[in-house]
């Protein structure tokens, strides 16, 4: 689901209770299962649109006391929704089509749509249906089916997001029924009780039932992963048999609760007899989407008719990436272990995010409390390293709530102290005793230590720890450290030797360097396998988390001097074509350059002179001066996000930010970083600690 489906009034208007923000949210991430540009439509036979609908009112602006449910549309609208899709020529067709054609038979008309109705509610039948008769549109709806246990007159408790409505306010079982025999209504699960929320860390953040391993206040220990989707799937079945008995109509589709899901919850839904799922990931369904997977834009109150942006249009608005300003954030800097003080530095950070206004937050999620850049804990529940405390999944899920930011799990590639007795603490990146060169500047990080990524034991221990931060938190993307570089001088692990044999290189690393074309080989291998490493660990992540981003931290020397990438085994080019961002760090005191100003401005020509270079790169600035351990003045930094905006730098950050002493101090990042515009401010999020 995109920005795009919520119009800009709305966004930070939605009911203050925790799922009207987290919907919010989902709606404002730019990318569902991190598509890089949605596809154009095509009338290919196989493309459709499909839009979620939900309650339909009279009056829907006067019929609510307060502001009006986001999601809610008014009769008047979707009446003239299908008169201009009727006068346009747009196509709704029904769930067996879309199957159909999927198998080979009859193709879909050009401008087909899939029409849905979510949640069950009683206008679906006094108000959706006779339109759907005149019209003569098929449509899916979604049932709950815990809230139609419920006895007439009685609160639906577990509904949200909201106030508990009445049972009445839902459709009854004879409506159900004489829908399903109209041929126009395919019934599909909207879950039996997974529209609600449950713990989901021990703090007590409330997230989605159905992709949330819910946490036990009473043992502190959370809900394993078999236990996890033995609930769910025993959820999907229990609410497919309750609507086949009561509408004697077949249930072969699931729609996720606010849109979310996993991959362990698609193959439960499979396994419950449900092999299509609807989603409100953003975008057309072209051929190449599975039906597991359907695509749904969202409607919402205030959308004018018509509605052509949201059936034909890609999902980002305006260029293909939005604007993206980010915050780098130490989280070693929240964590004490005075739980009360923690919440403390917490707020303050709440409060100076929301006071800068930026698009993105990149979060670290592992400790590095000595600050060599290597993580010595995680700050989550995994399989193989200590945990400092718990608390990324309560950080993150707090800034998405009360910030409206997304938020990148900040996480090293190979850069993992491992403990003493670990097994695998000694396979670690390897390096010739070469004498200092001249020609080659040493460049900050390429010394870290490191796990050895040619292990095949250590590649499955990195991607364990990176699929139990999908397992245990809600974020939106994950931002790869600049610890992902091998030298040219590295690595010579027994394991990496090995490797090159593969390759078809020498098993000896001086003998590789001595000879140039070698050399080229070897840089070019090295490159591409870390790129293609970072892709299996976000995917590790993806299987928890289908919608993350990626960006990854290059140096600067890759983009400014294309050959001086052997010396990192990094590529700019490449980088831009594998992730969403590369965050290239550009940081002229680190690199000690003389003239800072001069340097990052060739920096910013090199990369508009490169193919997406400006649509996808993030420049980095640094906060803080390493060398002498001091603040970059705000002068100098204005002066360089000043330098970066006139040569057409879209996407900034800087690292770090110390939230503690106001540096950068607020009036300087908040006029460099805020995409915040007056309609876009957001409010206090009631109950969203709990």
């Amino acid at each position: 689901m995109s920005v795009h489906f919520l119009s800009s009034s709305l966004r930070w208007r939605l009911p203050a209770l925790l799922f009207a923000a987290m919907l919010t949210l989902l709606c404002m991430a730019p990318s569902a299962h991190a598509q890089k540009v949605p596809a154009p439509d095509v009338d290919d036979g196989k493309t459709f649109r499909a839009i979620a609908l939900h309650d339909i009112r009279s009056n829907v602006r006067e019929s609510f006391e307060t502001a009006p449910e986001a999601t809610a549309l008014d009769e008047r609208t979707l009446a003239e929704f299908f008169s201009w899709l009727q006068a346009n020529d747009h196509h709704p067709v029904s769930l067996q089509q879309i199957i159909d054609a999927r198998a080979g038979g009859k193709p879909l008309p050009p401008r087909a749509v899939l029409l849905s109705f979510d949640d069950g509610y009683e206008s679906a039948y006094t108000k959706a249906f006779p339109l759907l008769k005149r019209f003569g549109y098929p449509a899916v709806m979604a049932l709950v089916t815990s809230w139609l246990d419920v006895p007439a007159g009685q609160p639906v408790t577990d509904y949200n997001p909201g106030s508990p409505p009445s049972r009445d306010s839902f459709l009854t079982w004879t409506q159900a029924r004489e829908m399903a025999a109209s041929g126009l209504v395919e019934f599909a699960s909207h879950s039996d009780a997974l529209h609600r929320g449950v713990p989901g860390n021990p703090q007590g953040n409330v997230q989605p039932a159905g992709t949330t391993l819910q946490f036990d206040a009473a043992s502190g220990r959370y809900e394993t992963v078999a236990a996890y989707v033995a609930r769910v799937e025993a959820d999907l079945r229990r609410s497919r048999e309750v609507i086949e008995k009561n509408t004697a109509s077949k249930v072969r589709a699931m729609v996720w609760p606010y849109g979310a899901y996993n991959r362990e919850a698609l193959r439960a839904a499979d396994r419950a007899g449900m092999p299509i799922t609807l989603t409100l990931d953003e975008g057309p369904n072209t051929a190449d989407v599975p039906l597991q997977e359907i695509r749904r834009g969202l409607a919402t109150y205030d959308m004018p008719v018509p509605y052509h942006a949201l059936l034909r249009t890609p999902g980002r608005t305006g260029s293909i990436f939005p604007i993206h300003r980010a915050m780098h954030i130490d989280l070693d800097y929240v964590y004490d272990p005075d739980p009360a003080q923690q919440e403390a530095n917490l707020s303050r950070l709440l409060e100076r995010v929301l006071a800068v206004g930026p698009s993105a937050v990149y979060l670290q999620a592992f400790s590095d409390p000595d600050g060599d850049g290597v993580a010595d804990a995680l700050y989550f529940p995994n399989r193989h390293m200590p945990v400092r405390a718990d608390l990324f999944n309560r950080v993150a899920w707090q800034l998405r709530t009360r910030t409206g930011v997304q938020v990148f799990a900040w996480m090293p590639v190979m850069a993992f102290h491992l403990p003493k007795d670990h097994p695998l603490a000694a396979h670690t990146v390897g390096w010739l005793d070469a004498q200092p060169r001249h020609d080659k500047p040493q460049a900050e990080g390429t010394r870290y230590a490191r796990l050895t990524p040619f292990d095949p034991a250590v590649r499955a221990l990195i991607g364990d720890i990176y699929e139990d931060l999908g397992r245990h938190a809600a974020f939106a993307g994950v931002l790869f450290h600049d610890d992902a570089t091998l030298s040219d001088d590295e690595d010579t692990s027994p394991l990496a030797l090995q490797t090159y044999a593969r390759w078809g290189l020498p098993v000896d690393v001086a003998a590789i360097r001595a000879d140039p074309a070698l050399r080229a080989r070897w840089s070019a291998d090295k490159t591409r396998f870390l790129t293609d490493f970072t892709l299996e660990l976000a995917q590790r992540v993806r299987d928890w988390q289908p919608g993350v981003l990626t960006a990854r931290n290059l140096y600067a020397r890759p983009v400014m001097e294309p050959a001086s990438g052997e010396w990192f085994a990094q590529d700019y080019a490449q980088s831009l074509a594998a992730y969403d961002y590369t965050a290239v760090m550009a940081m002229p005191f680190m690199e000690q350059v003389a003239d800072p100003q001069a340097w990052l401005a060739t920096l910013a020509r090199r990369v508009a002179a490169t193919p997406r270079g400006l649509e996808r790169t993030v420049f980095e600035l640094q906060a803080r001066d390493w060398r002498t351990g001091k603040p970059v003045p705000d002068s100098t930094l204005a002066a360089q996000w000043s330098l970066l905006h006139r040569m057409g730098a879209r996407h900034l950050a800087y690292y770090p930010d110390d939230f503690f002493n106001d540096q950068p101090g607020l009036a300087t990042v908040r006029n460099a970083l805020s995409v915040r515009s007056s309609l876009l401010q957001p409010v206090a999020i009631e109950g969203a600690a709990r």
